[in-house]
């Protein structure tokens, strides 16, 4: 049986998700590429193969139980454990207008992706982690998503005045720290990521950062040892919350 660590990526034959794939394949993690399209999906795990990375295409649409729990099933046929579950497929569509003119049917949209989305696929992939002892779940989330940004003048992401993409990262942001407090126990940690203004399909490649500086504090994350913190927020190594007490 191989000792290889295990990671699955969402949303990850693009973008960030690729770029944390590739970097935790470096690692020596074998990596699964959870992506809706099946052909992408596996035109970007040959990429990844070429590189020399362990590489595999694996379908999963994180809007759909029923994909969601196939594709933990098709897992579970494989590897016994999962080491690191990153919760990285998101969308922001539809929602360039103020808070009164935000269409419902866009906001629910984004939740499905972007809320609901990590938290269905952590609990299909949950007891594959609990059984690796030692679990790791990145959430990637968002500084818009800070209620305190929010209301600080002085803050870049003030003026970012979106409903629904916002709003469905601070939810996420409660979501890290309740799965956090649960799975303590099981020895798992889970933290939220904030990539910062990378440039990828999610903003018209407008974002600052390039791909590999975003994904650097996901594979911190993915990556931490006994000693590190967990139901924290962090960007590029600085945090908010618990973690923020901790040296890693």
């Amino acid at each position: 049986m191989s000792t290889r660590k295990t990671a699955v990526i969402t949303g990850a034959n693009k973008g960030l998700g690729r770029e944390i794939a590739r970097r935790l394949g470096q690692k020596e993690y074998t990596v699964w590429l959870g992506c809706r399209d099946t052909e992408r999906g596996d035109k970007a795990a040959a990429g990844l193969r070429a590189e020399g990375i362990d590489a595999h295409a694996l379908q999963l649409d994180v809007t759909s139980d029923a994909s969601v729990k196939e594709a933990a099933l098709t897992f579970g046929k494989i590897s016994p454990r999962l080491d690191v579950l990153v919760n990285n497929a998101g969308i922001f569509t539809g929602e360039w207008g103020p808070p009164s003119q935000t269409r419902l049917d866009d906001m629910r949209a984004i939740y499905e992706v972007n809320t609901f989305g990590p938290v269905r696929v952590t609990q299909a992939f949950l007891p594959f982690l609990v059984k690796s002892g030692q679990g790791r779940i990145v959430m990637m989330s968002s500084s818009l998503g800070s209620i305190s940004n929010q209301l600080d003048t002085t803050s870049e992401d003030y003026g970012v005045n979106l409903l629904a993409y916002n709003s469905s990262k601070s939810a996420l942001n409660m979501i890290t720290v309740l799965f956090a407090k649960e799975l303590a126990a099981h020895g798992i940690k889970v933290n939220a990521a904030n990539p910062g203004y990378t440039a990828t399909d999610l903003n018209q490649h407008q974002g600052r950062r390039t791909v590999a500086e975003g994904a650097e504090i996901a594979v911190r994350l993915a990556t931490l040892g006994q000693g590190g913190p967990t139901a924290g927020f962090f960007h590029d190594g600085h945090a908010s919350g618990p973690g923020s007490q901790h040296n890693w």
